[in-house]
């Protein structure tokens, strides 16, 4: 192995729980899409019935939003 690759550490069922969705259930792509389109600090309305109403958007929940939807598309 490269001795300048770094593991990648995920946390799993974080951001469904950051969410409100139960880890049995899949993340529509819908809320991904509008999580990634708001930028840090907005607070955005879940377009689907599924999680939490209300979510504040930080860069952290952003950046797992865009692993989310690159991962789907595998």
């Amino acid at each position: 192995m490269f001795k300048w690759i770094q593991k990648i550490r995920l946390k799993k069922g974080v951001f469904h729980k950051q969410l409100g969705i139960s880890k049995d259930k899949k993340i529509p792509m819908k809320l991904l899409d509008k999580i990634i389109s708001a930028t840090a600090g907005q607070t955005i309305t879940n377009p689907t019935k599924v999680g939490r109403k209300r979510i504040f958007v930080t860069r952290q929940i952003e950046r797992r939003a865009i692993l989310a939807r690159n991962l789907k598309n595998i």
